[in-house]
């Protein structure tokens, strides 16, 4: 079983899958910092000084000035900001890995396309398809010219 365990592990695309995702959270780290820390404060700013991380809709009785100090209150909130946040993450992602497969995709070779199938032999006198090398149809028994 040990043996089977270390033929799998060690396929290719099992370590390019593994590599993938590691670079996939790496590449992740950095949107998300591209957002929160680089495109929301100017959409913020533009949208009259909002910060977005800060949006939340709180469920409880006692009021809070962030949403830091309700959940550091232990209270329940609805923190659709982070929400938007993670929203606007994941399109730049989203968008970021159709353009890099689309690229790829354009700079792959393409495979070759299979020649069409000729068209059946067909019968002159009945049109039913016949062999090849028939040399009578076997529907209408007509004689064939080869």
């Amino acid at each position: 079983m040990i043996e089977e365990f270390k033929k799998f592990i060690m396929r290719g695309n099992v370590i390019d899958m593994a590599t993938g995702v590691i670079i996939g959270a790496a590449f992740g780290k950095i949107v998300s910092s591209f957002t929160s820390d680089i495109l929301m404060p100017p959409l913020g700013l533009l949208l009259g000084k909002v910060d977005f991380s800060n949006l939340y809709i709180n469920l409880g009785s006692m009021e809070y000035d962030s949403i830091a100090a309700a959940k550091e209150a232990g209270g329940p909130v609805i923190a659709y900001g982070v929400f938007l946040n993670t929203c606007l993450d994941f399109l730049i992602v989203a968008t970021a890995i159709f353009i890099l497969i689309k690229q790829v995709n354009r700079l792959m070779p393409k495979a070759p396309e299979p020649e069409p199938e000729p068209d059946p032999r067909k019968c002159p006198y009945c049109k039913e398809v016949v062999a090849e090398d028939a040399t009578r149809c076997p529907h209408c028994t007509s004689e064939l010219k080869a």
